[in-house]
C-alpha cells in the first residue's frame, strides 16, 4: 500500500586579398553568407572590400555588419591537416570600439576572432563546491528542509474505500497544489536534494501513487499531463500480470505510455506486495526486491530507480536487499508521526505524508537553505566555471573516489608523456585528470586517439581517417569559454576544425572520451558501452564531468570498479553528465602540484585541467602556462 560577436577603414589591396581569401573559404565551404550571397543580396557593397573607385579607398568606411559572417566562416582551418586555432582564443573585439577606431584598428581587425560572440565576464560570488554526504545518509542542509512527499492510492468514482479520490477530488487536489505556489518535482531533483543538500524550489513537493490502479491511467495521469505535474507510481508486475488477485489494474502497455512521458517516473513496488517484507525469508526478499526490477526494466525499456516498501515495512535486512539490488532509494509510510523527506532515517527510507495531510502541507513546505559552501542548482544546460577549485574524497561502502570540482576546463596536450604534476608545473591549473586516450605505438608517441585541440598548443590535430570511424559514437568532448557539450562523434563531421567548430561556435578544446557514465541526468547502462574494451572489468578509472550546480568535475577511483557501477556512483554524487578518459594504468589525478593516486601511473600526453576563477582573466582561453616547462614546449 505504500512506497515508495568591421570596419573597412582605408582599405588596401592586401586587405583586399584578405577578405577574398576568407571569403572564397565561406563560400566553398558552405558558411552562412558565401561571397556570391552577400553581394547579390546587399549585405557587402563592392567599396566595403575595396574593389569601388581609387578615391573612395582614401576614405574611411562605415562598420559593415555583413562583414561579420566571413570573420567567423572557417577559412584553411577547414582542412584535415595540423592548422592554427590561435584565433579561436583571442579576446572579442568590441563593435562600439571598432567604430570609434576606424580608422586605427580595421587591419587588426580583420585577423580577430569570434566578432560575432560577446564577451561576457560573470561576477559570481566564491561559492565553495558541491558536497555530498556518504550514501545513503541524509545531508544536514537537507535535513533543515520541509519537502513533503505525497503518498496516493486509486483515483475513481465512485470511491470504494476512504483513501480513494474521485477524479474531481484529485484535480482539485493538482489547483490547491499550484494555486499554492508548490512547485512538484521529480523523484531524482529529491534524491540529489538529500544528497547535497542543495536547494530544490521554494516550495517543493513530490506526487506518488502506489499500487498500479486502471484509474492512474485513465484518470491521473491525463490531469498530470493538463497541469504539466510530474508523479512517481510505484508498480508491483503480480498486479499487472493479473496474478495478484484485486481491483482494477494497469496494462503493460497503458504503463508503456506513461513511462515514455517526462513527467511520469515508474518505480517499484515488489513483486507480489507482501504486507510485510520482514517477515520473508531472504530468499523471498531477494526475489521481491530484485525481480520487480528486473521485469519492469525488461518490460518497460527504462532503468529503476526507486522502490517502495508495500505498507511501509521495512528493516536492516531488508534495506540491505534494496541497496544490494542497485536502486537509488527506498520510499516508506507509517500511520502516525508522518514526517518531511529530510528527516527520513536513510535515503533507503524516504518517509511519505497520505494525501489526506495535502492541506495542512501547502503553508510548510519548504526547499531548504541554500547555505556557504553548497551551490543552487542550475538548469541542465546552464554552467558556472566561476567557483572556487575545491578537493573531496568520498567513500561509500567499498568504494573510494576523489572528486576536484569547480574553475573553467581546459586541455593540455603535451609533447610526449609525462606525469601529471610535471607537465602541470608552473602553470595556472590547480587540479586535473589524464585524459583521452592515445597511441601506444611509440613510447614517446603524444598521438591521441581521434582528432585533439588543446588550449596548449593551439593547434588542431585530425584523427587518422582510417581510425575515426571506430570512433563513431564516442563521446567528443567539446570546450567553449561559456560552456561544455559533449556528443556522439562523427569522423564525417567532426575530423576537421570546421566542422568542430561548427558544432560549437567558439570551441577551444576537444577531444574523444570513451564512454559515458552520466548522460542527461541518468547513469548508463552496460549497453551503452557497446565493444568498448574492459568496460565491465573491475579497474582504476578517471572520469570528468558537469554537475548539477553546472561546475566541472574532474576524478578517479581509488577502487577497482566497472563503468557501470561508476556511473552509479557519478550520478549519486551530483554528475548530471559525466564521461570516462583514459583508465587502468594511465588513471591520474593531481591538485595543487601532488599525485592523489597511491602508485605511480602510466605518464600520459593529454590532460584536463581546472584553471581557478583567480587565474582566469577573461581571456577565452584561459590556460597560462611556463613557457620554460619542457613538456609543454615545441620541439
Amino acid at each position: 500500500m505504500a512506497k515508495g560577436e568591421k570596419k573597412a577603414s582605408g582599405a588596401k589591396p592586401s586587405r583586399v586579398r584578405t577578405l577574398v581569401t576568407l571569403g572564397s573559404g565561406a563560400f566553398l565551404l558552405g558558411a552562412a553568407v558565401p561571397l556570391a550571397g552577400a553581394f547579390s543580396t546587399g549585405l557587402l557593397s563592392i567599396g566595403s572590400v575595396g574593389l569601388a573607385a581609387p578615391s573612395a579607398l582614401n576614405q574611411p568606411q562605415a562598420l559593415n555588419a555583413g562583414l561579420l559572417a566571413l570573420v567567423d566562416a572557417p577559412g584553411v582551418d577547414a582542412f584535415p591537416t595540423v592548422v592554427s586555432s590561435e584565433r579561436l582564443c583571442r579576446r572579442p573585439v568590441d563593435l562600439n570600439q571598432a567604430r570609434a577606431s576606424s580608422s586605427i584598428a580595421g587591419e587588426n581587425l580583420f585577423h580577430g576572432s569570434s566578432l560575432a560572440s560577446t564577451a561576457v565576464t560573470q561576477t559570481v560570488e566564491a561559492i565553495a563546491q558541491l558536497g555530498a554526504a556518504p550514501w545513503p545518509s541524509i545531508h544536514p542542509l537537507a535535513a533543515e528542509a520541509r519537502v513533503p512527499v505525497l503518498m496516493y492510492h486509486d483515483v475513481l468514482d465512485p470511491p470504494e474505500v476512504f483513501f480513494d479520490l474521485t477524479p474531481a477530488d484529485f484535480e482539485a487536489h493538482l489547483k490547491a497544489i499550484l494555486d499554492n505556489g508548490l512547485t512538484p518535482i521529480s523523484p531524482d531533483q529529491l534524491v540529489q536534494h538529500l544528497r547535497t543538500g542543495v536547494a530544490l524550489p521554494e516550495k517543493p513537493v513530490l506526487i506518488t501513487f502506489d499500487d498500479g490502479y486502471l484509474g492512474h491511467y485513465e484518470h491521473v495521469y491525463p490531469l498530470l499531463q493538463k497541469y504539466q505535474v510530474p508523479a512517481t507510481f510505484f508498480v508491483f508486475p503480480g498486479k499487472v500480470d493479473g496474478i495478484i488477485a484485486g481491483r482494477s489494474t494497469l496494462t503493460w502497455d497503458q504503463l508503456k505510455t506513461m513511462a515514455a512521458d517526462p513527467l511520469i517516473t515508474i518505480a517499484s513496488h515488489s513483486v507480489t506486495h507482501p504486507p510485510d517484507l520482514r517477515t520473508l525469508s531472504d530468499e523471498e526478499v531477494v526475489y521481491e526486491v530484485v525481480e520487480s526490477k528486473r521485469q519492469l526494466e525488461e518490460k518497460l525499456g527504462i532503468p529503476i530507480q526507486y522502490f517502495g516498501y508495500p505498507t511501509g515495512h521495512y528493516d536492516e535486512r531488508v534495506a540491505q536487499a534494496v541497496a544490494d539490488a542497485g536502486y537509488l532509494a527506498g520510499f516508506t509510510m507509517r500511520e502516525n508521526d508522518e514526517k518531511f523527506a529530510g528527516a527520513s532515517e536513510s535515503l533507503l527510507a524516504i518517509e511519505r505524508f497520505g494525501q489526506s495531510n495535502l492541506q495542512a502541507l501547502l503553508e510548510v513546505a519548504w526547499g531548504g537553505p541554500t547555505a556557504a559552501g553548497v551551490m543552487p542548482a542550475v538548469a541542465d544546460s546552464e554552467f558556472n566555471f566561476a567557483t572556487p577549485v575545491a578537493v573531496q574524497k568520498i567513500d561509500q561502502e567499498d568504494q573510494s573516489f576523489s572528486l576536484i570540482s569547480g574553475g573553467h576546463p581546459v586541455t593540455i596536450h603535451a609533447n610526449s608523456r609525462y606525469q601529471l604534476p610535471e607537465m602541470l608545473a608552473g602553470s595556472n591549473v590547480v587540479g586535473a585528470v589524464d585524459g583521452g586516450f592515445f597511441s601506444l605505438k611509440y613510447l614517446d608517441s603524444n598521438v591521441m586517439i581521434g582528432p585533439v585541440l588543446s588550449q596548449s598548443t593551439r593547434q588542431f590535430v585530425p584523427g587518422y581517417p582510417g581510425e575515426t570511424p571506430k570512433l563513431n559514437g564516442r563521446p567528443l568532448v567539446l570546450i567553449a569559454p561559456d560552456q561544455v557539450q559533449f556528443v556522439p562523434f562523427d569522423a564525417a563531421r567532426h575530423n576537421t576544425l570546421a566542422g568542430l567548430a561548427h558544432q560549437l561556435p567558439g570551441i577551444t578544446d576537444a577531444f574523444v572520451a570513451a564512454g559515458w557514465l552520466v548522460k542527461d541526468g541518468l547513469p548508463q547502462p552496460a549497453s551503452s558501452f557497446g565493444t568498448l574494451f574492459d568496460y565491465d572489468a573491475q579497474r582504476h578509472r578517471a572520469f570528468w564531468g558537469i554537475n548539477i550546480a553546472g561546475q566541472p568535475v574532474v576524478g578517479v577511483t581509488h577502487t577497482m570498479v566497472d563503468s557501470v557501477q561508476l556511473g552509479e556512483l557519478l550520478h549519486q554524487a551530483g554528475l548530471r553528465d559525466a564521461v570516462m578518459l583514459d583508465s587502468g594504468a594511465s588513471t591520474s589525478l593531481a591538485y595543487q602540484g601532488d599525485s592523489l593516486v597511491g602508485y605511480i601511473p602510466r605518464p600520459v600526453p593529454h590532460a584536463l585541467g581546472l584553471v581557478p576563477p583567480e587565474a582566469n582573466d577573461g581571456n577565452p582561453c584561459p590556460l597560462v602556462l611556463d613557457q620554460e616547462n619542457p613538456t609543454t614546449t615545441k620541439r
